[in-house]
């Protein structure tokens, strides 16, 4: 029951990374893709039906975690309680300067909001990724299951830890080249004109450093914690999870050079939900890592819930998935195609 639930929590936040990712990026590079009020109103008309109904799925691995694990839960927003205020404030950020840009019809005001969005979209994916780099290095847990981190320390990943050292701002900053490479495909797929055309130049730049990254982050976790590379070669789940991310890293690639856009922006999101899952398999059953004894280590079987808790969840569980699910159907169903004109009334 815990390794199920484990696997459903993983689904939830791999969702999540792929749906928002893909307006994080494209609100990281609005400012660099569209020029003028008019092209940047296409940008956010492309992004607009869809960024808030994104947000559904954190908060659905939230509620996942409450109910399968609410230790692991606990220690994680207590130890790192600033960042995920900073994670708050930078959702919050985007939401408000989507929403208040287009209530006046003024240069200044709007300039305002377009940098505070494509702040906060910057922001947002380094921030994620530096929470996935903590969870692989590990925090320095207690014997009674909590612990806190400064943001800064040696800047080291061994020794004395902080939020932010190189492994995890590395983890940072893959996250946010790798979301910026899957907003840029999401643009080339819904937008047209020089928008579409600016997009498609910037995902090609984006790819080689994706790719450049992705290999030296790999290199350094196998460095940093061999017992990784030790379940990637034992778990023949890991290998699947591999060849999936692998074949969307290639196929993003080879249907971008075709001109195939829709299918070069799945491959993109098929390679986040492969290198997620991967990263999931590997690390099982920890749900947070001890960088000192590993016997503290929250783990699916030690931090879970009791038994008839995870198996009443898993009545509720299946509706609310079809719920979210179906509503996102419906909004790329209603939504399909390009972004054709500025619809006064969306306020976009």
């Amino acid at each position: 029951m815990q390794t199920l639930w484990f696997t459903l929590v993983a689904l939830l936040l791999a969702l999540y990374v792929v749906l928002d990712g893909f307006d994080f990026g494209a609100g990281a590079l609005h400012l660099l893709v569209a020029r003028g009020d008019d092209e940047r109103r296409q940008v956010l008309r492309a992004i607009g039906p869809f960024w808030d109904g994104n947000e559904v799925w954190l908060l659905a691995a939230g509620g996942a975690l409450m109910l399968a694990f609410p230790r692991a839960l606990g220690a994680g927003l207590s130890g790192f309680y600033l960042a995920i205020m900073m994670v708050l404030w930078v959702l919050i950020l985007r939401g408000i300067a989507i929403e208040f840009r287009p209530h006046l019809e003024d240069a200044m005001w709007r300039q305002f909001w377009d940098g505070t969005f494509a702040l906060a979209s910057t922001l947002a994916p380094v921030l994620l990724g530096a929470a996935l780099g903590n969870v692989l290095r590990g925090v320095p847990l207690q014997a009674d299951g909590w612990f806190s981190l400064p943001l800064f320390a040696s800047f080291s990943p061994r020794g004395t830890l902080g939020i932010l050292d190189w492994f995890t701002v590395l983890a940072g900053v893959f996250s946010l080249v790798a979301l910026a490479h899957h907003g840029a495909r999401f643009l080339v797929w819904r937008t047209s004109g020089p928008v579409q055309e600016r997009s498609r130049a910037l995902a090609s730049h984006l790819y080689p450093v994706m790719v450049l990254l992705w290999g030296v982050a790999t290199v350094v976790t196998m460095w940093l914690l061999p017992d990784l590379g030790a379940a990637l070669r034992a778990r023949p789940t890991a290998w699947l999870a591999t060849a999936v991310f692998i074949a969307g890293l290639a196929g993003s690639g080879w249907y971008a050079r075709r001109g195939q856009d829709l299918s070069a922006f799945l491959a993109s999101a098929m390679f986040l939900v492969g290198l997620l899952a991967a990263t999931a398999v590997c690390v099982y059953p920890t749900l947070i890592r001890s960088a000192g004894d590993p016997t503290r280590s929250l783990t699916a079987l030690n931090a879970s819930s009791g038994a008839h808790a995870l198996q009443t969840g898993l009545w509720w569980w299946p509706l609310g998935f079809v719920l979210a699910a179906g509503y996102v159907a419906l909004l790329f169903r209603l939504h399909r195609g390009k972004v054709r004109g500025i619809d006064e009334e969306a306020g976009y």
